[in-house]
């Protein structure tokens, strides 16, 4: 009864998610006031309700990782390169041309120069912070190895403390750009640090008192519901706070929307492939090329508010990031689930 409930559960997620979203717009036009509050509940512009929903979408994960296999996957060097070089050496150029080619060429006469430049300005702030907590969910879903992301997570993580800043600085041609540390290491103790800590002592714990055999087969899996509900729970909350900028601008949405979209499946395929081409295994290949095709959109809208304002058009650019981020990679965990068998056994 539980695999049927929990098989239905799984094949309507993109109703769900529809859904959602949906219930979202509607709660941020009818209660304006309520979406407001939740926004004003930050600190160092990371929102404090999403990183609850965040914290019970990614601590049933953490309880699920053999910690063992975090040590074996930082010894495996193959996706760690890949990885680093798809989000660092590809990524931030890819986004850097398909915004330039879309804002200043293909929609050039729907825009004046100066929205253009803004608007490019933000998606460039997207395209060089790649995706950190969130990728666990989406490697968890698509059965990916939880070892290798976890590894992935960090060492993104300490990368864009050094890498981001240089890189934005390049491409924006601004020289001197704040990088913003409290925001990546808040976002990063508390949607990767906090649950990996009560995940691990959750799963030392119940290891010990009730056994392997209870632990795998009884209460890992009915965590599994948590994890989809507050992952449902965060596209309200995403929705009903930013979601009102699709029914005031959608034709700028679209324009923003199409580059980020492009850029999302041209950076998955391109390590997808890649990853199949170095012999890594499904498991390995599928948390890769997640962590590159997603954006640690905080980070973005942190630094484009900061360097643009809080009204501009880079920080409505980052915000869109925000929007297109769960729908988008749901459909590429939906990918790379049905292309497991291109791929060898691990």
């Amino acid at each position: 009864m539980e695999k049927s409930s929990l098989g239905t559960f799984e094949k309507y997620l993109t109703l769900w998610v529809v859904i959602c979203i949906i219930v979202g717009i509607i709660l941020g036009k009818i209660l304006p006031g309520f979406a407001e509050f939740l926004n004003n509940l930050q600190y160092f512009q990371v929102s404090i309700p999403i990183a609850i929903c965040l914290f019970f979408m990614i601590y049933p994960i953490m309880i699920q990782i053999d910690f063992r296999k975090v040590v074996e996957a930082g010894k495996t060097p193959k996706p760690v390169a890949l990885t680093l070089v798809v989000n660092w050496a590809i990524k931030p150029f890819t986004m850097a041309f398909f915004a330039w080619l879309f804002m200043s060429v293909v929609f050039s006469s729907f825009l004046d120069s100066e929205l253009a430049s803004s608007y490019t300005a933000g998606i460039i702030l997207l395209g060089v912070a790649p995706c950190t907590a969130m990728v666990l969910v989406w490697s968890y879903l698509s059965k990916g190895n939880m070892g290798h992301t976890l590894v992935m997570v960090a060492i993104n993580s300490l990368a864009m403390l050094f890498l981001y800043a240089p890189l934005a600085g390049i491409l924006l041609g601004i020289a001197d750009i704040r990088v913003p540390w409290e925001t990546i290491g808040l976002s990063v103790g508390i949607y990767v640090g906090i649950p990996l800590i009560a995940g691990y002592i959750t799963r030392v714990q119940m290891l010990k008192h009730k056994g392997k055999d209870w632990f795998e087969k009884s209460f890992a899996p009915s965590l599994h519901y948590i994890a989809i509900v507050a992952l449902l729970i965060t596209l309200v909350l995403l929705f009903s706070l930013q979601g009102n900028v699709i029914v005031e601008q959608p034709l700028i949405i679209a324009m923003i929307f199409i580059p980020l979209l492009i850029q999302n499946q041209v950076i998955f395929w391109l390590t997808y492939l890649s990853a199949k081409g170095i012999g890594l295994s499904y498991e390995d290949a599928a948390p890769s090329a997640q962590i590159g095709a997603s954006n640690h959109f905080e980070v973005a809208i942190a630094v484009a508010i900061m360097l643009f304002g809080l009204s501009s058009g880079a920080a409505l650019a980052t915000v869109v990031g925000v929007l297109m981020e769960v729908p988008v990679m749901l459909l590429i965990v939906k990918i790379c689930l049905k292309t497991q068998h291109w791929f060898k056994k691990s």
